[in-house]
């Protein structure tokens, strides 16, 4: 029987949809139509406002509606979990990468607010995987502001490193005082050692306290130092060298200065 006479299978009728609904998820995921763009935002909100919740937890934590806020963030967030990697070519390969452990992880402490509460701080690491994912820095890409992003990355870094340090000072040393007090009282020591203002009114006893002070104080001072470079050295504009693929360059650059190929970087002028 000739190829083109042969009868064609058809795929099964349960995969049609799926398949569809796997095109239509990598679209809104990915895409840059205004749905997609729209989508893509309020994805951005869902993760923000897990953060969030993970801030407002010292004062939610001892009310009624702490309980249905954090299980609906909690079924969101596995929505959203699942819809990536419905989007995604290679799912049991997504589902191996570190952000998609540290969200499973996330949902877990979600999940069991009481029993993972030591863990909760780890929320505000998902702030860090947002901006190695991109997602927060497309609005900025869209609109040529892409020099913004480098400060706007230092900015995001130290604050992650704040919360961060200000959730493991809290679930170890101040859980033990009211909600937001004990909070603002690890926050305000972060925020001291960090700055290495060193007030001395609010200490961590004990040798673990002392070691906590110091990583504290050195990573925030690297932090500090980071932001400090991001913001006040000289200016570089994004183009990507056709050759080696470095990506930053002085506005006035001929020659890239990694590989020495021959640029030709628009300016306002030209």
């Amino acid at each position: 029987m000739p190829e083109s006479t042969r009868p064609t299978h058809a795929a099964p009728r349960y995969e049609r949809p799926f398949a569809r609904l796997r095109r239509q998820l990598r679209h809104l995921y990915h895409g840059d139509s205004r749905t997609a763009l729209r989508f893509q935002a309020a994805a951005l909100t869902v993760d923000l406002a897990i953060i969030a919740l993970f801030v407002a937890q010292p004062v939610l934590k001892n009310t009624e509606a702490f309980l249905a806020v954090d299980y609906s963030v909690a079924a969101v967030l596995t929505i959203d979990i699942v819809a990536r990697l419905l989007a995604s070519r290679r799912p049991l390969h997504r589902l191996k990468q570190p952000v998609v452990l540290l969200d499973l992880f996330i949902l877990l402490t979600l999940l069991m607010p009481y029993t993972l509460i030591n863990f909760g701080f780890l929320r505000i690491i998902r702030l860090w995987s947002l901006s190695k994912t991109g997602r927060l820095w497309q609005p900025l890409r869209r609109r040529g502001l892409m020099e913004w992003e480098l400060p706007a990355r230092a900015v995001l870094n130290l604050v992650t490193f704040l919360f961060l340090a200000t959730g493991f000072i809290y679930t170890t040393f101040f859980r033990q005082s009211s909600g937001f007090t004990g909070y603002l009282d690890a926050l305000y020591f972060t925020v001291a050692s960090v700055t290495t203002t060193g007030y001395g009114d609010i200490t961590l006893e004990g040798p673990w306290g002392k070691l906590t002070s110091i990583v504290v104080m050195i990573i925030g001072i690297s932090l500090f130092v980071q932001l400090a470079q991001a913001i006040f050295k000289p200016t570089k504009v994004h183009h990507p060298c056709p050759q080696c693929g470095l990506q930053r360059h002085d506005p006035d650059a001929v020659h890239c200065k990694a590989c020495g190929h021959g640029l030709n970087i628009p300016n306002d002028e030209s």
